[in-house]
């Protein structure tokens, strides 16, 4: 999984990659927010952030909350790292769009088990999408017209299961997707519009 580490500090940044990629991440570095934006709008974007909170321009909750609402990447998980405590900056941070809070001096021990949650999540989350995905198409696979129809050989009703018989347009349309558009074969206007 590739991780974004957003972090103005060369040492901080510096410790951050080597641990990651010691955990067998993808690592991809960046040094603020604007760098943060155009990584996370690349075709493949990492699913998982580590965001500095303090940077100089757009900080890392400016960046967290621009990043959930504006790119609507999904799945996207961001840590915040940061120096400031206390139970309203966490507050702040997590309703700006971050989903989890890390305290700087960080323990390494802590930082890989969070980051282990967020690559868990993402994953789960990817295989959501996947099953979502499948579950669309099974449903429009069951909405298409399948088996044995009883027909009239004489007027062409279609029998329903509650024995109760229906013109074909109205049955067909009932049943699937398919809209009408009415014409003549040559046959019928041979027969019935030339004879008028």
């Amino acid at each position: 999984m590739k991780v974004l580490v957003v972090e103005d500090d060369p040492v901080v940044r510096r410790i951050l990659e080597d641990l990651l990629t010691r955990w067998q991440y993808e690592v991809e570095v960046t040094t603020n927010g604007e760098q943060a934006m155009k990584a996370l709008q690349h075709e493949s974007p990492p699913r998982l952030a580590i965001i500095d909170w303090q940077m100089p321009g757009m900080d890392g909750v400016e960046l967290a909350c621009r990043a959930r609402h504006q790119l609507k990447i999904s799945p996207l998980y961001m840590i915040l790292l940061t120096i400031r405590g206390g139970k309203a900056n966490i507050v702040q941070g997590l309703e700006a769009g971050a989903d989890d809070y890390i305290t700087k001096p960080f323990d390494q021990e802590e930082l890989k088990a969070r980051v282990q949650v967020g690559a868990r999540v993402v994953h789960l989350q990817m295989e959501l999408a996947e099953r979502v995905k499948e579950l669309e198409a099974a449903i429009a696979h069951v909405k298409q017209l399948q088996g044995l129809l009883p027909i009239c050989c004489y007027c062409k009703k279609i029998r329903d299961d509650r024995n109760y018989w229906h013109e074909v347009e109205s049955y067909i349309s009932q049943h699937s997707q398919a809209k009408f558009t009415h014409g003549i074969c040559p046959e019928c206007y041979q027969k019935v519009v030339q004879q008028i």
